[in-house]
C-alpha cells in the first residue's frame, strides 16, 4: 500500500517510525500546510506540498492516508483533516508499532494510530482517527468514539467509554466505567474518577473542573 501522511511537524515522526517499523505501507509523500516545509524531507519522506494536493495524490496511485499532527486540547484540526482525506477517495490508514499490543478481540477504527507499547485489550473498541500514544494502556470493554487523543502514558481503566473528540491528557488515570464526553480535556497527570461532562476540562488528584480549581485559595 502507498499512503500519504497530513502533517509533517513531531507527531508525524512518531506516525512515520511505525509505519516503517510495521511494514504494513510506504509512506511515498507528506503534506503540510506549512511552506517552509515544502521540499525538505522528513525521515526520509519528501514534503511535496499543502492539502490541495490530495486530489493529485490519489491520482499519483496512492491509496491511503493517516493524519500525523497530534493534538494539546483541541482535536478537530486532525478530524477536519481526516474528513477532508475520505472526501477524496483515500483510504484510512490503521497504524499499529509492532511493540503494539491489539487484541484480536478489540475492534479498531481506519485512520488509528497505536504508537510504541501502547494496548488495547479485548472488548474494546476504538474509532476512527484516534491517537493511542506511546505507552498508552485501553482495557478491555472500553469504547473510544473518533478523533479522541489517549496521549502518552494514559490508563484507561476497564469500560470507560471516551466520546468522540475527547483529549485524555499524559500519564492520566481513568477508573474503570467513567464516562467523558464529547469534545472533553482531561489534563495531564489527572485521576478521574467521576464521570466528565462534554466539553468540560478537569485537572488534578482527583479530576474537578478547571474552574474549580482556579478559584480555590491555595495555602
Amino acid at each position: 500500500m502507498r499512503c500519504v501522511v497530513l502533517g509533517g511537524g513531531g507527531h508525524a515522526r512518531v506516525v512515520i517510525d511505525a509505519i516503517q517499523a510495521s511494514g504494513e505501507a510506504t509512506t511515498v509523500a507528506i503534506l503540510d500546510a506549512d511552506r517552509s516545509r515544502w521540499g525538505t524531507e522528513l525521515q526520509g519522506v519528501p514534503i511535496t506540498g499543502g492539502d490541495d494536493q490530495l486530489a493529485a495524490v490519489l491520482a499519483s496511485g496512492v491509496t491511503h492516508f493517516v493524519v500525523g499532527i497530534g493534538s494539546v486540547r483541541d482535536t478537530g484540526p486532525r478530524r477536519r483533516l481526516f474528513e477532508r482525506a475520505s472526501a477524496c477517495g483515500l483510504t484510512a490508514l490503521l497504524v499499529r508499532h509492532p511493540s503494539a499490543v491489539s487484541s484480536p478481540w478489540a475492534r479498531m477504527g481506519g485512520g488509528s494510530v497505536l504508537l510504541a507499547n501502547a494496548v488495547v485489550n479485548a472488548g474494546a473498541t476504538v474509532g476512527e482517527n484516534v491517537i493511542v500514544n506511546t505507552g498508552a494502556i485501553v482495557e478491555h470493554d472500553c469504547l473510544i468514539g473518533d478523533h479522541v487523543h489517549i496521549a502518552t502514558g494514559a490508563r484507561l481503566a476497564s469500560g470507560v467509554r471516551v466520546g468522540m473528540g475527547a483529549h485524555v491528557g499524559a500519564g492520566a488515570v481513568v477508573r474503570q466505567q467513567i464516562v467523558i464526553g464529547e469534545e472533553a480535556v482531561v489534563g495531564a497527570g489527572a485521576v478521574v474518577v467521576r464521570d466528565v461532562a462534554p466539553r468540560t476540562v478537569v485537572v488534578g488528584v482527583p479530576a474537578r473542573p478547571l474552574e474549580i480549581w482556579a478559584g480555590r485559595s491555595i495555602g
